[in-house]
């Protein structure tokens, strides 16, 4: 049997042994005297690195075996850990015949296309938006998202420098476009219509998530949840979609999201930028897109990351995480104001990681 879907196999059953209705508390262990020692010697190395850790959270096995808190365990804004959310309401929508990965973003908003309408514009689909592949040399968001005006039009406005499908580039504004794409097909916002298929199954409070000026959830950032509410979903992730023993996410659906779909590089740049300074050993930004080094550069699935260790991850602006560990049967979430968040992952490598 191979390992991932082992683990996963024993994760199922450990938690629904575990776990008797989804609003309880979720269960704690005891750590083992080496990962306490390892969480321990973590909390200091982020003390010593002056990062503003607000809350971190691991479970193995199941159950919460260490935690800690900077600061109340109330809803925290997420940033692009939000993203995640949206592809599970489009895993959703998909399942129940409304989307499909190949729908034509043209066709969902034929009030929203512009003039002139380009050939690469009509053939960017779902699928292109999920993995960070519209064709968009750069990120039209930070532009866009302080206007009034459509958003759906703007993003489909901005310059396609790209055919669709072949160079990634990180873009907040697409997944405002998937959030867009299913209140179209389903008539409700996303927040509200996950909350009989994803938060009442996770024993989640409905959450806030802010809208923009026409009334839609901004899809790719502007979610509020508790730091145990993202380590509910991360164990709804690392068992396959289930939770209290009963499937809340299609499990086709887990696996693809999760899976290294396309190439990834880190946001800000796009994959052909970066194949052109991986070809120069002297730019001074050579080693900075090194994949053996970088948890940016493993693959992206739909709205998450993959991760070195074999690992994924929801991933948010200023630290924000939740990270899956098939391999070690764990979840680490984090909530935190770290700018570098390179070195808030590497500490958890270095410190946590071994533990498990």
């Amino acid at each position: 049997m191979k390992p991932f879907l082992l683990s996963t196999l024993l994760a199922v059953f450990v938690l629904a042994a575990s776990c008797n209705r989804p609003n309880d508390p979720l269960p704690r262990g005891e750590a083992s005297p080496a990962l306490a020692e390892a969480f321990s010697s973590y909390l200091q190395a982020v003390a010593d690195s002056s990062e503003e850790l607000h809350s971190v959270m691991v479970l193995q096995h199941g159950k919460i075996l260490a935690e800690h808190f900077a600061v109340p365990d109330t809803p925290h804004i997420l940033n692009s850990v939000s993203k995640t959310f949206t592809a599970t309401a489009v895993g959703f929508a998909i399942e129940e015949g409304l989307l499909s990965l190949d729908d034509c973003i043209v066709d969902l908003f034929p009030e929203s296309l512009p003039e002139p309408l380009s050939d690469t514009v009509k053939r960017m689909t779902i699928r292109h938006l999920l993995t960070m592949n519209s064709g968009h040399g750069t990120d039209p968001t930070y532009a866009v998202r302080s206007g009034e005006g459509d958003w759906v039009k703007a993003f489909l406005e901005w310059p396609v420098a790209y055919e669709p499908g072949t160079c990634y580039c990180y873009n907040s504004l697409g997944t405002y476009v998937l959030s867009a794409a299913v209140q179209k097909v389903t008539g409700e916002k996303v927040v509200d219509y996950l909350e009989p298929r994803l938060w009442k199954p996770l024993g989640i409070e409905k959450p806030y998530w802010q809208e923009s000026p026409a009334g839609i959830n901004t899809g790719g950032w502007g979610l509020f949840l508790r730091t145990e509410d993202l380590a509910r979903m991360g164990l709804c992730l690392l068992q396959g979609g289930q939770f209290c023993g009963k499937q809340v996410i299609p499990p086709v659906w887990v696996w693809e999201m999760s899976a290294a779909q396309v190439p990834s590089v880190s946001a800000g740049v796009n994959e052909r930028q970066v194949a052109e300074i991986r070809q120069d050993p002297s730019n001074p930004f050579y080693d900075y897109f090194d994949p053996e080094k970088s948890d940016w550069q493993q693959g992206y699935g739909y709205q998450m990351w993959r991760c070195r260790h074999n690992a994924f991850r929801a991933d948010g602006a200023n630290g924000q995480y939740i990270l899956v560990l098939p391999d070690q049967d764990a979840v680490i979430v984090t909530t935190a104001q770290i700018p570098n968040m390179r070195q808030e992952l590497n500490l958890i490598w270095d410190y946590l990681l071994p533990a498990l």
